[in-house]
């Protein structure tokens, strides 16, 4: 299709470059340089989508990060993405594009049935139509989420790369508009290390869709010589269409570069996205600010759009957004937008400016015969699938009503010149603090908390020749901040100060009596402002549940353009002034990021490195099947010819408790401890005393959060008088490591410690089971002897000819050993065990059998450690110690730590013997009693005891061991079981421990 709204000249557009596209299966024609958005205005189409709750036609609003209506579809297949605002989609030779959230096409939604019920529907009709009856709503349930939501995602792999990056500067500028640029050079000039990110394809923020003047000539012949002077700069990194997302803690900022996102496929070496972590000495906010639409009615009909986005389409695009069109404003901005629509061809039937006094802007308009209505109000627009003509009526200030007779301008689009919102999320996430400003009716920055400072609109700065000097003062003071004390200000350029004027703010127009439109504050949400008021009325004093009540500024737009509107209207509807009803937290991401460029290359394989014990290969070649473990891969059990799953996994775990069996721990984290304080450094961690322990000795130890909660266990063996060895968990080894890490280098400094995971270079073999002893005596030179090897001892010596360590520790509660010996030697010391126990009855053992072995006993599996237990919960409490202090001791005089209604450790047997215990069951009194009942416990372990021969299990129940004999139900809605269960000591299995010290 032609061009037909395509200007025969200007414009940033390629002309040479012709681009061909498709928008709901219909082919249309560009030119590089384009956007979707403007390629479509310039073919004449506005109807883009339907609303997310009343399917609505919907139109193109702005030309960028703030548009909420023009959601598309984009590309098809594996690459399809859903919810793109076509004022971000680089216009390519190919494009494929859809409307979303339509059924079955835009033009014939049958979901628009919504909007003849629109009175019936307000916000939260939900929570209180869905009710009754009760066994409807996975039904409703069902009903809802289908008709939830707005595009597809894919269903196929991804098949683009990602990539992240990381990087330190000096300086990081966000935002490459004047204020931006300014910042930027005045930065790379004193020789800082600067990061500029633009989150556009070109530089020049406002500056490409304006016809403003820097130094007499265009001001993107400016910018365009500025990029230039920083490209040539070996400081200096140009970042465009990058988007700084985040900001964190001690100015870390995560930025998203579309690399590859407006090319055909990213191919070759160019990434579809890149992730940038940068940590910023200082940063400079230049991220200018956002114009406001106006609430009137039925202000969302296709054809309506912001005035600045109109300019940008004309200016910077050479597209006509339509034929006639009228400016409805309450500044100074709706005039110039008047003025470039004027000049471009376009009629401007009206501007009608709700201010009653006129404004010197108005010279320009009316020099070019633009008619002007003062003191007059847009109350409702008409048109259905396209505005057709605004309806218009005078406005009487002190009753805040309409008065005079209606009158209806006809157009085929119309603009909305709102006032502006400076864009303070960046800001906001930084955890500054926002002040209300009442000249501009809009929330600036206030008192900084980490090391930034905004420059130019974002920081209230509307002009262009004040967001020049703006930028260079900012850049110059942030430069002073990092240690270029000798830095000397940039002067600013001489440039055309433009500006807002003074602002009428009006937060929503009133409407004629009698009269009921629809008047939406939220675009993308369908948040109208009698839903606001409904919040109100309801009892939704504060912001933050007003925006939930309402989904008001959630989802994708996060109230880019709705959050002053909306907040405003609640405060009038509160009678309270704006301030005091504040604003709804901006959180990160700024605008959406794809989960592939969050996720870089860590996916498949590659999510989490794989890491495999020394004796991965003879595990894999004696059958056996693997389970991820923390990083790690382990066995989980040892197929033998003619046995299932559960055959083997029962055999290995009889075999432990009759003969012998082998088990790979290598995994268990291993951490060397070394210095004259260690041992003090020991007894601050662990709750029991760690100072008199001897050489040669073995000590079970746990370990506490701040808060008093279990954080790991494991055992530590004093190998010399500064020396230990401590083993943790699989899962929690990293984690325990940072911590101790963090101790020495934060909390104890003074301590001479030294600590390493040696957990890679050491392979670790449990040797357990009656037959354990005489096992080793016939591999090692150690003296095996149970009088000259007591329990929890550590001996070294030479194992199968091969120098290592032996620990009489046990996993399982029989006769045990851990041996330890150096990775690459321990195949071969495995193989050697093999060999010379095959006579008596030695075999592998995986993790299925270790974790019954280990309830039998009642040990902790890792299901008791769920983040809110202490050691008095899981039978620990006869190790505090209180001779010494320890992490985590205060916390544990708390009330709630010391209440006797805590979950509690016990075992739990199935009552009948032959029903297996639902793992994460609730334990309850009765299963048919009425909800809410009370939850006495939860099972956190459950297998078969082929020792025992019943089916068994571990939990924690409200004051357990005082319950031992008691019976309770375990029910699991999700496994739909329900199993009667006796309450019993954790020990099931020799609970005198006489087999563990034999």
């Amino acid at each position: 299709m032609s061009q037909t709204f395509r200007m025969p000249e200007g414009g940033l557009i390629d002309r040479a470059k012709p681009v061909t596209f498709k928008f709901n299966g219909v082919r249309y024609n560009g030119f590089e340089g384009d956007t979707l958005a403007s390629a479509l205005l310039a073919n004449g189409v506005h109807f883009v989508g339907r609303s997310f709750k009343y399917h609505r036609p919907r139109g193109i609003l702005g030309a960028g990060a703030e548009e909420a209506n023009a959601m598309v579809q984009l590309r098809e297949g594996a690459r399809t993405e859903p919810n793109v605002r076509a004022g971000q989609i680089d216009l390519f030779d190919g494009l494929t594009a859809a409307s979303q959230n339509c059924w079955p096409s835009l033009n014939f939604d049958l979901q628009s049935v919504n909007n003849l019920f629109k009175r019936l529907l307000p916000a939260g009709f939900y929570y209180k139509t869905f009710k009754w009856p009760l066994s409807m709503w996975l039904t409703y349930e069902h009903v809802i989420r289908n008709a939830a939501g707005m595009g597809k995602s894919a269903v196929k792999k991804d098949p683009d790369r990602y990539e992240r990056m990381n990087a330190f500067c000096d300086v990081l500028v966000a935002g490459g508009g004047p204020a931006g640029l300014m910042a930027a050079l005045t930065a790379a000039r004193a020789g800082a290390r600067v990061i500029l990110a633009e989150e556009t394809a070109a530089f020049g923020g406002h500056l490409k869709g304006r016809r403003y003047r820097i130094v007499g000539r265009s001001a993107m012949d400016w910018v365009r010589e500025t990029i230039a002077e920083l490209d040539g700069m070996a400081n200096v990194t140009l970042l465009p269409r990058t988007t700084v997302a985040s900001y964190y803690d001690h100015n870390m900022l995560v930025l998203n570069q579309h690399t590859g996102d407006h090319l055909p496929t990213a191919a070759g070496d160019t990434p579809r996205q890149k992730v940038w972590k940068v940590w910023a000495t200082e940063v400079v906010l230049a991220t200018g600010s956002i114009e406001r639409p106006m609430v009137f009615g039925n202000n969302d009909r296709p054809g309506i759009m912001l005035a600045s986005a109109a300019q940008a389409y004309v200016n910077q695009f050479a597209v006509k957004p339509g034929c006639c069109t009228v400016v409805f404003t309450n500044n100074d901005s709706g005039y110039e937008a008047a003025v470039d629509l004027f000049n471009a061809g376009i009629e401007v039937a009206a501007i009608v400016d709700n201010r009653h006094e006129r404004s010197a802007a108005a010279d320009a308009a009316e020099g070019v015969g633009i008619e002007i209505l003062n003191g007059h109000v847009v109350y409702n627009a008409t048109g259905s699938k396209r505005v057709t003509g605004a309806e218009v009526m005078a406005l009487d200030y002190e009753g805040e009503t309409l008065t005079g007779e209606h009158r209806t301008i006809a157009c085929d689009f119309l603009c909305m010149a709102g006032g502006w919102t400076p864009s303070v999320h960046l800001f906001s996430q930084s955890r500054g603090k926002t002040l209300w400003d009442e000249g501009l009716a809009a929330f600036l920055p206030g008192e900084s908390f980490q090391r930034e400072r905004s420059a130019g609109a974002c920081r209230g700065s509307m002009g262009l020749a004040s967001c020049l000097r703006d930028g260079a003062a900012a850049g110059l003071d942030a430069v002073k901040a990092a240690g270029f004390g000798s830095a000397s200000s940039v002067e600013a350029p001489v440039a055309d100060d433009h500006g807002p004027g003074a602002l009428r703010a009006m937060w929503k127009v009133p409407l004629p009596p009698h009269t009921h439109l629809k008047q939406f504050v939220d675009f993308q949400n369908d948040v109208a402002a009698t839903d606001i008021e409904l919040a109100a009325r309801e009892g939704y004093r504060s912001v933050e549940h007003t925006k939930r009540y309402t989904t008001l500024g959630m989802g994708t737009d996060q109230g880019k353009t709705s959050n002053i509107n909306g907040l405003a209207i609640l405060a009038g509807a509160l009678g309270k002034p704006i301030p005091d009803v504040g604003h709804t937290t901006f959180r990160p991401p700024y605008t959406a990021i794809t989960f592939g460029a969050i996720a870089g290359q860590e996916r498949g394989h590659h999510f989490a490195p794989t890491r495999r014990t020394p004796l991965h290969d003879w595990h894999a070649e004696n059958g056996a099947p693997f389970v991820p473990a923390g990083y790690w891969l382990r066995a989980q059990y040892y197929l033998r010819d003619g046995e299932g799953m559960w055959d083997a996994i029962y055999r290995e775990t009889v075999n432990v408790r009759t003969n012998v069996g082998l088990c790979d721990v290598s995994p268990l984290g291993k951490i060397d401890i070394q210095g004259k304080d260690a041992a003090e450094f020991l007894n601050r961690i662990y709750i029991n005393g760690f100072a008199k322990l001897a050489v040669g000795k073995a000590r079970y130890g746990v370990m506490l959060r701040e808060d008093g909660v279990v954080f790991d266990d494991g055992t530590t063996s004093r190998l010399g008088e500064n020396h230990f060895m401590m083993t943790t968990t699989t899962a929690k080894a990293a984690a325990v490591l940072q911590h101790m890490e963090y101790l020495l280098d934060v909390v104890w400094p003074e301590l001479d410690v030294h600590i390493v995971s040696v957990t890679e270079e050491w392979c670790g073999i449990a040797v357990a089971g009656p037959k354990s002893r005489e096992l080793l005596s016939r591999i090692t030179d150690i003296d095996m002897s149970n009088d000259a090897f007591e329990f929890m001892g550590v001996r070294e010596g030479q194992i199968a000819d091969v120098p290592g360590r032996i620990y009489r520790i046990s996993f399982s509660g029989e006769l045990a050993y851990e041996v330890g010996v150096p990775a690459d030697w321990g195949r071969h010391v495995w193989e050697t065990l093999m060999a010379k126990g095959e006579d008596l009855g030695v075999q592998p053992y995986g993790m299925e059998a270790m974790g019954i072995l280990r309830i039998e006993k009642g040990h902790v599996t890792g299901g008791e450690l769920n983040g809110r237990t202490s050691a008095g919960d899981l039978g620990f409490g006869g190790m505090l110690s209180s001779k010494k202090p320890f992490i985590g001791q205060r916390s544990l005089s708390k009330p709630a730590m010391t209440d006797p209604e805590r979950k509690m450790l016990v075992g739990l047997k199935s009552v009948d013997g032959k029903s297996r215990i639902p793992r994460g069951g609730q334990l309850v009194e009765s299963p048919g009693a009425q909800l809410p009942m009370e939850m006495h416990g939860e099972v956190t372990a459950n297998c078969y005891s082929p020792n025992l021969k019943e089916f068994i299990g571990l939990g924690i129940v409200k004051r357990g061991p005082e319950r031992h004999g008691e019976r309770l139900w375990a029910v699991s809605p999700i496994t739909n079981q329900c199993v009667e269960v006796e309450i019993c000591s954790p020990h099931m299995f020799d609970p005198e421990g006489e087999r563990l010290r034999g």
